[in-house]
Order: C-alpha cells, then sequence, then structure tokens
C-alpha cells in the first residue's frame, strides 16, 4: 500500500479526523439534551463521555496532522511518535471522565436520583444518539486501520466502548422504567463509571508500550512468515530482527548472513531486494535496513553455492527462518 494511495493519504487522514470531531459534537449535543430532558444520572454518564470524545478527536487531528509531516534531521524516524502520545492522551480523558462519573453516581446513591417525567422521551433520545456513535466509530476504527492511523483507531475503540455503554445504559434504565427502582440509575452511572477506569487503562498502557518501542510479536511472525517466501536461498539466514512503529510507519532493522565469497555489490543488491519484497508482500508502509553479515563458514549445510572455494562441508538444503533465530544477536 503506497502512500500516494488516496485511502492512505495525509489529507484522507484530515478528512476522517474533521469527520470525527463534527459527528462526535453533534451526539454529545442530542446526549446532554437527553440527559436535561429525564434528569438521569446514567445519561450524565454517557454525556461526559461524549465530551471526552469530542475532545480526544480534537486531539487526535492536530496529532494526525502533526505525524504527517516528513522525516527531517531532527526526526529522522519521522514524526509518527505524536499518534501514540495522542492514544495515551486519550486513555488519562477517559479515566479523568470515570472519576467524575463515579462522583455524580455516588452523590446520587446518597442524596436519591432526581429522574423527571419526561424520563422515558430523554432515554429514547439517548439510544438515538447512541446508535449514530456506533456508526462513528466502526468508521473510525475502518479508516484507522486502512490508513495505519493509531490516533484515528483509538479514537474508533473508545467511541465503540462509548456505544456499548450506551446500549447498556439504555437496558438497565429500561428496568428501572419497568420496576420504579429509581435507585438503578446511580448504580448503572457507577457501574459506567468503573468500566470507563478500566478502559482509560488500558488505552495508556498500550500506548506507553508503543511509545517505549515495545515489540509487536503479530508484526515479527508476519515478517518472518514473508520472508521466507521472498528470499533467495543464498540468504543462508537471519538475525537480530528489529521493528519501530511511528505512526502508521514501521521501520525494520535486520542482519542477513550471505555467503562471504559474494562480491559486495552483489551482496548490496540481494539485500535490498530481500527488503523492499519483503515490505511489499507484508503490506507495511516503512523501510527496511539490512546489514549484510559473511557467512564465516558457519552456515555450509545450507549454502547452494556448489563450487565455494572455502566450502567446509556439503550442503544446499534450504532451512526454513525460524523466529527464535531471527531475534537472536546472531553467529556470524
Amino acid at each position: 500500500m503506497s502512500p500516494s494511495d488516496p485511502e492512505t493519504s495525509q489529507s484522507a487522514r484530515v478528512r476522517v479526523a474533521l469527520l470525527s470531531i463534527t459527528a462526535g459534537s453533534t451526539i454529545l449535543g442530542l446526549k446532554y439534551v437527553a440527559y436535561r430532558i429525564s434528569g438521569s444520572t446514567a445519561l450524565l454518564s454517557d454525556a461526559y463521555e461524549s465530551i471526552v470524545n469530542v475532545v480526544a478527536a480534537v486531539f487526535a487531528l492536530g496529532a494526525v496532522v502533526f505525524a504527517g509531516r516528513p522525516a527531517d534531521r531532527d526526526h529522522p524516524y519521522g514524526h509518527g511518535k505524536i499518534e501514540h502520545f495522542s492514544a495515551a492522551f486519550e486513555g488519562g480523558l477517559i479515566a479523568l471522565a470515570a472519576v467524575l462519573i463515579v462522583y455524580e453516581a455516588l452523590h446520587a446513591l446518597i442524596n436519591g436520583p432526581d429522574l423527571k417525567p419526561d424520563f422515558g422521551a430523554g432515554l429514547a433520545l439517548n439510544l438515538a444518539a447512541g446508535g449514530l456513535n456506533g456508526l462513528l466509530g466502526l468508521y473510525l476504527l475502518h479508516k484507522g486501520r486502512r490508513q495505519r492511523s493509531r490516533a484515528l483507531e483509538a479514537d474508533g475503540h473508545h467511541i465503540l466502548s462509548d456505544f456499548y455503554t450506551t446500549l447498556g445504559i439504555g437496558a438497565g434504565l429500561g428496568l428501572v422504567m419497568l420496576t420504579g427502582l429509581k435507585w438503578l440509575d446511580p448504580l448503572i452511572a457507577l457501574g459506567v463509571g468503573l468500566l470507563l477506569a478500566w478502559t482509560g487503562f488500558k488505552l495508556v498502557r498500550e500506548s506507553s508500550a508503543a511509545l517505549l518501542d515495545q515489540e509487536d510479536p503479530a508484526t515479527l511472525e508476519r515478517l518472518l512468515g514473508v520472508m521466507n517466501q521472498v528470499r533467495t536461498p543464498d540468504i543462508l539466514a537471519i538475525h537480530e530482527l528489529r521493528t519501530l512503529r511511528s505512526g502508521r510507519y514501521t521501520h525494520v532493522d535486520i542482519h542477513i548472513v550471505l555467503p562471504e565469497i559474494y562480491p559486495i555489490r552483489l551482496g548490496h543488491d540481494l539485500a535490498e531486494k530481500f527488503g523492499r519484497d519483503a515490505l511489499e508482500a507484508a503490506g507495511i508502509e516503512g523501510e527496511l535496513h539490512t546489514h549484510v553479515d559473511p557467512c564465516a563458514q558457519l552456515f555450509c549445510p545450507r549454502c547452494p553455492v556448489a563450487d565455494c572455494p572455502i566450502r567446509r562441508e556439503p550442503g544446499g538444503a534450504t532451512q526454513a527462518l525460524t523466529l527464535e533465530e531471527a531475534v537472536s544477536p546472531g553467529q556470524a
């Protein structure tokens, strides 16, 4: 997937972020009206979460714009890490909303809920707003994955969690209408607050892992799979496979082992082609840097060069690359 693809262009990411802000603001307005109509603490908690959605969408827009800047001398790996900051910031906002919701819920439990006569109309309006939220969340999640934007993907996950929360609130408040047990309203809000606290914690944890360059096993497995497909037999082994995610870009470093009798030009061309083919086959947008190591006569059983003058033992049997070997420091 090339950077020039209209589905992955910077302008497309900005348009999606702007749509998220506009739609989120509209949904927030509907939920606030629903709360004013009903007086429900649970619906107030839903409105609080929508405030987080809008603020996070604004921050995501800034992150998307900044991440789109090309790499420069001061930022050789680009500016994509800002998207992970955006996701962590959103996680912090969710945690803050959780604190406010728990406070309001406990206050209502102690002092008694104040549900209004038009409670049912407010609930219906909130459910309609929640339906729009669900569509928005699915759209952002799809576009975030398609465009490899961590900020948009995190925004989509959060909005979808908001949608599921709205459904839960709707079911709980429906029970309030059927039973007349008004104390269920703040109890539902308390549950929403605790759920949001967990969501915010997970988002901060995942974003922190990305900021600390924690290795992604799924990316390594995907790369290794395509490397086994595109390698030529004279790539005897690989080691020190490393990846670094910066926004939508993935930077890969790898050492490849070639027969040491190969001239420099041949080794360079093999390494360059191997890197290009591996990234293209894996569908990864980024770059792959290769370092060529000589075989040091340690891989003779794998070597296809029949007339090698320094061969120690017969060989020619190509072996599949393994993840354990690929990430190891290597032998050569």
